[in-house]
């Protein structure tokens, strides 16, 4: 090989290696590069996730809130004439002279049964303005049965106040004033779009001190605390005192999404208010009419617990039980049966039995809707035309004989014993005696109990029972229907 093509050779060789070594450096860096990128670029990530997660989180303060939102608020005092006065110790929680009725006689000898006496009763209340011609909404129990109404605005102007509307069953109330100057008012917000753990600000006259401000978040969302038929309240932790009835619970776009209504007395962050999509309707007619027209049925309702949807064959626990049609009433008329379970009311699936009451309440009277039920495990769809609820009626002699070796007495329902047990049209046979320690005792029959069914059968008479309890094998399951005055209808179990 001549010199040349050895030198062609070793410079071709060196040619490779550096060209190996450029290629391992290049991937060398470009492997080191792109790691530190990936860890710069999961660090940008992990700020800007906690960027993101916390600012929204924690507001910097309410101030603007506050001071945009608070010339909408209104102080309201009140006064009314309340009787007192009777025997001296009358003002006590109890006598001061215990049960001592030697001491009641020599009292009552001296001083005689004193006369009634008046005296002006004050309190103090919250409200906000909804629209520029003075309407302002806040709580009946502020305003009911006062003689005096007077709101103070945050300018510290007073003026004279009537009330427009009440609606005792939501507690909610308008009233109106007629102000000299422009007046700053609040658009009701959306209380279905809140969600719980969101912040919300109270702002009202708690113990009389005006235009407080308060912040806090929605604890919860649809409670039911037992003041009325359309329980459905938001429960928050902002602190609600005495005073700040009928004030409102704020988002954070100065929106009204409830109406401060009631505490839990000795609670600590425990506050409930009327939802803001619940009151836009009734303040509504309140304002165009004075009063509240609610939509009925004319049935007698109750939940579906767990034992009822399997007696019953239901998929889950949804809509509402029938357990009694009132005669006459819409529902009657539109074939609706005892047991039936509601599902469906124009069109808007039925949650349970309070949601019902809701959706029905809604509905304007006379008005046509289609109200789908669960029958025997079928679907029926019937036409109802809804009419006007009264209040007032909400709902909520056979020879006795043994239940054979069960431990208890029947009694068949005669109209006598219907009065009497104010039954209604109710039917079935009435538990009279329950032995201690008996099967029925330990299976949770009550005296007083009314049993529908027996096995999904309906009984009416003592030998319809037996016949049922009969067909069942020994050692087998007695499945019956029962329902009771205070725990209402309840499937019971026990065996034979």
């Amino acid at each position: 090989m001549t010199s040349q093509k050895k030198d062609r050779v070793r410079l071709g060789t060196v040619k490779h290696y550096v060209f190996l070594l450029v290629f391992f450096l290049v991937c060398t860096v470009g492997i080191v590069t792109f790691c530190t990128a990936e860890r710069a670029d999961k660090g940008d990530r992990d700020a800007k996730s906690t960027v993101d997660v916390r600012v929204p989180m924690i507001p910097g303060d309410f101030s603007g809130l506050a001071e945009n939102v608070s010339p909408a608020v209104v102080n309201i005092s009140t006064e009314k004439t309340v009787n007192g006065g009777g025997r001296v110790y009358k003002h006590f929680s109890q006598n001061p002279f215990g049960n001592d009725d030697s001491m009641n006689e020599l009292l009552e000898r001296f001083f005689g049964n004193q006369p009634q006496k008046e005296f002006k009763q004050r309190s103090l209340g919250s409200g906000f303005i909804i629209d520029k011609e003075g309407y302002i909404v806040t709580n009946n129990h502020v305003v009911e049965n006062t003689d005096q109404i007077k709101v103070i605005l945050k300018d510290d102007k007073e003026y004279e106040a009537k009330i427009i509307g009440t609606d005792k069953n939501t507690d909610l109330a308008l009233i109106k004033i007629e102000a000299d100057e422009k007046l700053t008012v609040l658009d009701m917000g959306d209380s279905d779009g809140l969600k719980v753990g969101q912040w919300v600000v109270a702002i009202g006259n708690p113990f009389g001190l005006g235009h407080t401000v308060t912040a806090g978040i929605v604890s919860a969302k649809g409670r039911v605390i037992g003041s009325g038929p359309y329980d459905d309240f938001i429960q928050t932790d902002t602190s609600i005192n005495p005073g700040n009835s009928g004030g409102p619970l704020i988002d954070l776009q100065g929106r009204v999404v409830g109406i401060n209504t009631a505490i839990i007395q000795n609670g600590q962050g425990i506050g409930f208010a009327i939802p803001s999509n619940m009151a836009r309707g009734i303040i509504k007619q309140l304002k165009e009419h004075g009063n509240v027209t609610r939509g009925w049925l004319g049935v007698s309702i109750q939940p579906i617990t767990d034992e009822i949807a399997t007696y019953y064959g239901l998929k889950d626990k949804k809509g509402a039980l029938v357990m009694e049609v009132f005669p006459g009433d819409p529902a009657d008329k539109a074939g609706i049966k005892a047991k039936d379970v509601i599902v469906e009311v124009d069109g808007k699936r039925v949650e349970d039995s309070r949601d019902l009451t809701a959706i029905v309440a809604d509905i304007d009277v006379n008005r046509k809707v289609k109200v789908k039920v669960v029958r025997d495990g079928k679907e029926i769809m019937v036409d109802v035309i809804v009419a006007k609820r009264d209040d007032k009626d909400v709902a909520a002699g056979g020879a006795a004989e043994k239940g054979l070796d069960l431990g208890m007495v029947l009694t068949e329902l005669t109209p006598e014993i219907q009065k009497r047990f104010n039954l209604k049209s109710l039917q079935g046979l009435l538990v009279t005696q329950v032995t201690a320690g008996s099967k029925a005792a330990k299976a949770g029959i009550n005296r007083g109990d009314l049993i529908d069914e027996v096995n999904r059968k309906p009984v009416r008479t003592v030998a319809d029972f037996e016949n049922r309890v009969k067909e069942v094998k020994k050692g087998g399951t007695i499945t019956m229907a029962v329902i009771g005055q205070q725990t209402g209808f309840r499937i019971v179990k026990m065996e034979k």
